[in-house]
């Protein structure tokens, strides 16, 4: 009985807040009467009580699935195997792990591979995930948030500044419109952010990723004058000239802390990690976004979430890694010189305090790789490179990375008879030319923290990484030119190794020295 009670008021407070105008357009109306601002609290109130049941019901499945992750990853390989039946695909659902892994070894795309991927007519993706980790991402991360920081989801307090939001799921109305003052699906970019710099109280800026926000505050510097210049004419009968002034003020005091300047009430910027990110966190926190606090509600990669955020009080993200889709399995980390490949292994086998890289594997694309560079077969991982790139840039006078990206010479066809090699594409700020001198660094601090690397290049089988400035705006439009292929993932994740031709030529072509 008691249960039918509680179904009820449930599905009553459900009805009320159908019957109710949404939120932005009770908030239009508030000066109206209090009337209007007493229906759009208990809205507020009602919906964010009932997303609390419902993160509530899923952080149970979560906890459910994690305490029988062999048997939930075992589940994910079917769905996968399953989803992708056909000709390319011949396994079938009752595939064991050791016959999936023996069909389908674990190996780095070519060039040749990723061109022919490229061209294949594939099926529209999606802008967002819809499985059950997107979902349960997007409530417990709002549901953390909203622990971290209570007053970030109070009516008004929240503002994304990009067409697409950094929570992997969408949530129906009226939950989707808790906090926001901007609605992204229905403005384009300049209009998101011309309605943020509007309101002064907010207390959180929401943006689909870190490189994304960088771009919005890189257009704000480059456009500050047409803003505010918007911003005083305003709305009919509403004209904004000191909040135009602020604008102004702002800007001339430079890029450190001008988020903090604009919205001194702000806490706490919201995007979505998806790899690739790590540079633009680091420039936002020295510079724009000097003061907040940074929080993701999921790791996402192109097969889906792949990791949950409930701890948005840490100063870098951590993540519980979920054992539905897409396929996680571990790969141990190569100590020292090792050569042999290491098999892989699924969550469950995991030890504590040992390093693994991820390897996913989703229906839409049954392949296991990972990415790294080598060009004699030194395979030189992501993380590894970003390192030794991030020692030379210290040494770099004046410098801040904004972005990189590597491709091995073949790709460009550019040894010229010389030995191959790394050519190294980077966006600075603080720096409009690199001496040769300063070039030459990032090979030695490659040197340092590889090993194999430092062999091939004393025996003369890996020429020096070459270096090339490019600029303002090269990334962006790399970023343009990912988003307009077929096959377009969510979210566009920022490779950092270029595999295609035509991508790689894209930043040639932006060099300025």
């Amino acid at each position: 009985m008691l249960l039918l009670l509680l179904l009820l008021l449930l599905l009553l407070l459900l009805l009320v807040l159908l019957l109710l105008p949404p939120l932005a357009m009770l908030r239009q109306q508030q000066s109206q009467g209090p009337r209007w601002s007493w229906l759009a609290g208990l809205q507020h109130r009602v919906a964010w009580a009932v997303l609390c049941w419902a993160a509530a019901w899923q952080q149970r499945r979560l906890e459910q699935s994690s305490l029988h992750v062999g048997q939930s990853q075992r589940q994910t390989l079917r769905w996968c195997l399953k989803e992708a039946q056909g000709p390319r695909c011949p396994l079938t659902e009752s595939t064991d792990m050791t016959t999936f892994r023996n069909h389908l070894p674990l190996t780095k795309a070519s060039q040749a591979q990723e061109e022919e991927s490229g061209e294949r007519l594939l099926p529209p993706t999606s802008n967002q995930h819809h499985g059950e980790a997107s979902l349960q991402a997007t409530l417990l991360g709002l549901a953390a948030l909203n622990k971290a920081y209570p007053e970030v989801l109070a009516p008004g307090g929240m503002a994304c500044v990009t067409p697409t939001s950094p929570w992997p799921h969408p949530l129906p109305w009226p939950w989707h419109a808790l906090s926001q003052v901007t609605h992204p699906a229905s403005k384009a970019p300049g209009a998101l952010l011309l309605e943020a710099l509007r309101s002064p109280g907010l207390r959180a800026l929401e943006a689909r990723t870190a490189v994304e926000l960088l771009d919005v505050f890189l257009g704000l510097e480059a456009n500050g004058e047409k803003l505010a210049e918007a911003i005083a004419a305003g709305n009919p009968g509403a004209p904004l000239p000191r909040r135009a002034a602020e604008l102004r003020e702002a800007l001339e005091q430079g890029p450190r802390g001008l988020a903090l300047r604009l919205w001194p009430k702000m806490q706490v910027a919201v995007t979505l990690d998806a790899g690739g990110q790590a540079e633009a966190v680091a420039a936002l926190g020295a510079l724009w976004c000097q003061g907040l606090a940074f929080f993701s509600p999921a790791y996402a990669a192109s097969g889906g979430v792949m990791g949950l955020n409930l701890w948005p009080e840490q100063p870098h993200g951590v993540y519980v890694l979920t054992p539905g889709a897409p396929l996680i399995e571990l790969l141990p980390v190569k100590e020292g010189d090792r050569e042999e490949a290491a098999a892989t292994i699924l969550l469950a086998e995991a030890q504590k305090g040992k390093e693994y890289e991820l390897v996913l594997t989703d229906h839409a694309s049954l392949t296991r790789l990972g990415q790294t560079l080598s060009v004699r077969g030194e395979d030189m991982r992501e993380d590894v490179f970003f390192e030794a790139l991030g020692r030379a840039v210290v040494q770099w006078p004046g410098a801040k990375l904004l972005d990189h990206g590597c491709v091995e010479s073949s790709i460009l066809d550019s040894s010229g008879g010389s030995a191959p090699h790394y050519e190294v594409f980077v966006a600075l700020r603080g720096l409009r030319n690199l001496s040769e001198e300063n070039r030459d660094k990032l090979d030695h601090c490659l040197q340092e923290v590889s090993p194999c690397y430092k062999s091939l290049r004393f025996r003369g089988s890996v020429g020096p990484a070459r270096v090339h400035l490019v600029g303002q705006g090269a990334f962006r439009e790399l970023r343009e030119a990912l988003a307009a292929c077929p096959s377009s993932c969510f979210p566009p994740e920022m490779p950092r190794v270029l595999r295609h031709r035509h991508l790689a030529r894209l930043l040639q072509s932006r060099v300025l020295s």
